[in-house]
């Protein structure tokens, strides 16, 4: 290792190890994350618990810059399901422009563009489950712009809309399209895609984003991943979210609606024979919190999905109270959460969750 030199100068937790070159052609980050959980759901009706332990998540992560910064790459591995989640390349080429190819998330609702790394309760919502579009093969461009004196951002996605683990089915491609405005101006330290009022804005900051995908002849349930289907469906989805923090308060709305465009949800095969549908519906997700001067967090969240009714699902609904505590922001934390599960003609379930983040 005679032509780089690693930098030890931060050892903060979630930096990492990081080499750089002497001729400063090659930048590399080094970080793993993992998250033991354990999960226990109790249903009153039937009295019965069901107990889960697990690794939710075990990630792998390099990234940096090759020649320049402007040329960046990405890549994220999956050592708990053995799979890789993004490999991408990411190049400003012209002022605010970037572009992206390879394997990563859409841009479409904002939890889902959110790190699960930093989350404000264990998890994500019902609603971010039942609708979001997730991981993706193809192009995006970005790019970054002031309205006046009002901070915008927008991301356009052309991608195969097949997802990252089974390709090569759909006949179609996917398009999706995001806008983001700031109307107080932007959040401190990127805190757009951060959960929790981390930072503790001295200021209100507000972002308001819409989001757009269509997906053609996709084959699974949800689109572009999923339950495969019998026969193919193109599938179109809106998303509008606002979030809003300032001084350890943090409040996130979101709103999603799927539908299909070439007819009924429902799918058949070759005799005719139903055997599913595709995952339509609308659904939407609040929640908040705030975060004391010690690092403890009270948080609240109610969510709720209602699907097509000629897809033969059943509504839900998540209402969530979590604490959590913050020993190095979102790189070691603690987090327990329960929950009171609904879903149409089916009992009331009870679950409750705790969580270690660790992030190096």
């Amino acid at each position: 290792m005679t032509n780089a030199q690693v930098d030890v100068t931060n050892t903060t937790l979630g930096n990492g190890l990081r080499f750089l070159t002497k001729d400063s052609t090659f930048y590399v980050q080094f970080r793993l994350r993992i998250q033991p959980n354990f999960t226990g759901t109790y249903v009153d009706a039937t009295n019965s618990f069901q107990e889960d332990w697990s690794i939710r998540r075990c990630r792998a992560k390099l990234d940096g810059w090759v020649f320049s910064p402007k040329l960046v790459y990405k890549l994220e591995y999956d050592l708990a399901g053995n799979y890789i989640r993004d490999a991408v390349i990411k190049w400003n080429f012209a002022g605010q422009f970037h572009l992206w190819f390879g394997q990563a998330k859409l841009p479409g609702n904002i939890q889902r563009i959110t790190s699960s790394q930093t989350m404000q309760l264990v998890d994500r919502s019902i609603m971010n489950t039942q609708l979001n579009l997730d991981r993706e093969m193809g192009v995006q461009l970005h790019h970054s712009l002031l309205l006046g004196n009002m901070p915008l951002h927008w991301a356009l996605a052309y991608s195969q809309g097949d997802g990252i683990r089974d390709r090569g089915r759909s006949t179609g491609g996917e398009f999706t399209a995001r806008v983001e405005a700031f109307p107080l101006g932007t959040f401190f330290n990127d805190g757009r895609t951060t959960e929790t009022d981390m930072e503790r804005e001295r200021t209100p900051k507000i972002l308001i984003g819409l989001a757009y995908d269509h997906n053609a002849n996709g084959f699974q349930d949800r689109g572009s991943w999923g339950t495969v289907l019998t026969e193919t469906r193109s599938l179109q989805a809106f998303f509008a979210d606002i979030t809003f923090k300032y001084r350890g308060i943090y409040f996130l709305g979101e709103y999603g609606h799927k539908e299909a465009t070439d007819g009924s949800p429902s799918v058949f095969d070759s005799a005719g024979i139903r055997t599913g549908a595709v995952r339509t519906g609308y659904g939407y997700n609040l929640q908040g919190g705030y975060l004391f001067k010690n690092n403890w967090e009270l948080a609240g969240r109610y969510s709720a999905f209602e699907p097509e009714k000629e897809t033969g699902r059943t509504p839900l609904t998540e209402s969530t109270f979590g604490i959590s505590k913050y020993v190095s922001g979102h790189n070691l934390k603690v987090q327990l959460d329960f929950s009171l599960l609904t879903e149409q003609y089916r009992p009331d379930a009870y679950r409750s969750r705790l969580q270690v983040e660790l992030a190096f």
